[in-house]
């Protein structure tokens, strides 16, 4: 019997749970899906193991082409519900764009206080969020620019703002992974890798910018040196696919938001009502010309408009109304476009020819070279970010990937830095394809925008040791894996609450924004200090700081807070996952406890 013990044994010491309960705590962030106490070393970051369906020679000829036709009907569906996806966030991003515009448009208007740059850059977050659309707020941004509104140097804040904005997409998609805590753990740290390089970027380059003027001294510089000609558009491969479909349910007109901005709107909606015009003429006869009478060779009767073709062409609901609808509707659609999408790709990654694609995808070049795959992955994230024509498409559709296990967060990084790279290298030529009077003005903008994404990679790819968002986004990872309820809270802080706080105090002046967010962000900066030399350096901190023990614990733990949200929130969506509760109750086990070897 394991109870049972010889004559000459010593009982094992009694154990503590409290403290052993704490000890795994402090290690969570390393554990795995399964249990610490089944699989010990299990890499939580290492790819999942695909299943093996077994070789097809060994299956019978009908069981062979059932088992093709099925693949081939579920690749079928897989690039179905690619398409529906895609759909969907064109459509989520005109809802926002119709819920948002005239909000966004109003806030550019505010040009006292668009001279600070802090309000300048959380106004450049407020308002990529509110349209869902980098283009739409650079376009905004050239507008203002071309017509005085804006300078040039006020102008640099608000694009490295647009820059942070365009990464919540791929965190509202990872969302729709937390079903599973292993793929959620994957797919929120592909995302939020993301934002965390854009926000890294900004805490370096903003002072910088404020100080020297470095991005637009350096950007008149090239466009001193280059003789501008204008170019045609970018190729619009993305908008050809999905246009047929979505021009049937709305069509915007994106010239009222930049208007709104400027004040030169003469359109209340943002809803297109016509799109063309027809005209009619009637040809007469060259002998009618003559002494008594004018000449009726061409009679031209007046120019009609033709009415657009989509569902809301002729509706008389206002834009809010339309902006609730068509968001609650493409929001249903995403979530299940998603939902197919992960399922069709756990069904389809099997066997060796999918285990052959993932090795190709996270494979390296042979040593000495091997530091050139991420350079390599950079350039691929570009040029199909320049292909798709949108990088929250691109982001959007490697989330999933990541979380399935097929893309690893190290080449999923590049990736990203290669698609931020490519969104502006399609300004870039967009801007070419501007009107003259707003030429240089577009191109600068873009040139910006180009600057500022290179900087990062600059700064944080460059050289390996400085690459922190990547264990940054394995830590944040861990976290949201165990408390999922933290994914929500850093969505409204990061896009929502903090920009919006920001940017009511710098309405108070950029006193007040110095007198209170200057201790804020000092208290941030010491808290991190303190907790990096906690982890490497403990005895250079004086022993009351060596430790958070003296802090209540709400201050210095998750769990009172992840209590509280578990009874707050019905059902299981914010609960522990099952692993988390098989702990929980091996620890509870005084014998579970002495019988194992920590």
């Amino acid at each position: 019997m394991p109870n049972s013990l010889a004559g000459d044994q010593v009982p094992p010491p009694a154990l503590d749970t409290v403290d052993l309960v704490d000890w795994s705590l402090r290690n969570a962030g390393n554990s795995s899906s399964v249990s610490v106490l089944d699989e010990g070393t299990k890499d939580p970051w290492a790819l999942p193991q695909l299943k093996d369906t077994g070789q097809l020679k060994a299956l019978s000829m009908a069981s062979r082409l059932r088992h093709m036709g099925i693949s081939f009907l579920k690749a079928c569906g897989l690039l179905g519900s690619l398409y529906f996806f895609i759909c969907s966030l064109d459509i989520l991003s005109s809802a926002f764009q119709l819920l948002g515009s005239k909000m966004a448009g109003d806030i550019f208007k505010e040009s006292v206080v668009l001279s600070n740059p802090v309000a300048g850059l959380v106004i450049g977050v407020l308002v990529t969020v509110l349209v869902q659309s980098s283009s739409t707020s650079s376009s905004i941004v050239v507008s203002m620019v071309s017509s005085k509104l804006l300078t040039v140097q006020v102008s640099v804040p608000i694009i490295m703002g647009v820059n942070v904005g365009t990464s919540i997409t791929s965190t509202l998609v990872s969302m729709a992974q937390s079903g599973d805590r292993d793929e959620f753990r994957r797919a929120f740290s592909g995302s939020a890798v993301h934002g965390i390089f854009n926000w890294l970027t900004v805490l370096v380059l903003l002072p910088l910018e404020s100080a020297t003027a470095m991005l637009e001294r350096l950007s008149e510089l090239l466009l001193g040196a280059a003789s501008l000609q204008p170019g045609g558009q970018a190729p619009d491969i993305l908008k050809a696919l999905t246009q047929p479909l979505t021009h049937l349910i709305v069509q915007l007109d994106s010239s009222v938001i930049a208007g709104s901005a400027t004040g030169n709107t003469t359109n209340s909606s943002l809803i297109k009502r016509w799109c063309g015009i027809r005209a009619e003429t009637t040809e007469g006869s060259s002998n009618q010309c003559g002494a008594f009478g004018p000449c009726t060779e061409n009679n031209t009767v007046p120019e009609d408009r033709l009415p657009c073709q989509h569902l809301f062409a002729q509706s008389t609901l206002t834009d809010l109304a339309v902006g609730c609808i068509l968001l609650a509707g493409s929001l249903l659609v995403l979530c299940l476009c998603l939902v197919l999408i992960v399922k069709l790709l756990n069904s389809l990654l099997q066997g060796r020819i999918a285990q052959a694609v993932r090795s190709v995808i996270n494979a390296d070049f042979p040593f000495p070279f091997g530091w050139l795959s991420g350079y390599l992955a950079i350039l691929v994230g570009a040029g199909l970010t320049f292909l798709l024509q949108s990088s929250s498409v691109f982001t959007a559709a490697i989330v999933p990937l990541m979380g399935v296990g097929v893309i690893s967060l190290d080449r999923a990084y590049p990736l990203f830095l290669g698609s931020n790279i490519g969104t502006t290298t399609t300004a870039l030529l967009a801007a070419l394809a501007s009107p003259a009077d707003m030429l240089l003005f577009a191109v600068q903008v873009a040139l910006i925008h180009f600057l500022f994404n290179l900087a990062g990679i600059l700064l944080w790819y460059l050289v390996p040791i400085l690459r922190l968002p990547i264990p940054l986004a394995k830590r944040f990872g861990e976290l949201t894996a165990r408390y999922r309820w933290v994914a929500i809270v850093y969505l409204l802080l990061t896009f929502l609450l903090l920009p919006l706080a920001a940017f009511g105090l710098s309405l108070a002046g950029s006193m007040v924004l110095a007198a209170v967010g200057g201790p804020l962000v000092g208290l941030v900066l010491l808290v991190i200090l303190v907790n990096v030399l906690q982890q490497r350096r403990p005895s250079w901190l004086p022993s009351c700081l060596r430790s958070w023990a003296w802090l209540p614990l709400w201050l210095h733990s998750l769990e009172p807070w992840d209590r509280l949200m578990t009874h707050c929130c019905p059902g299981r969506a914010c609960g522990p996952s099952q692993t988390t509760a098989k702990e929980a109750h091996c620890y509870d086990n005084p014998e579970i406890l002495a019988s194992q070897q920590l």
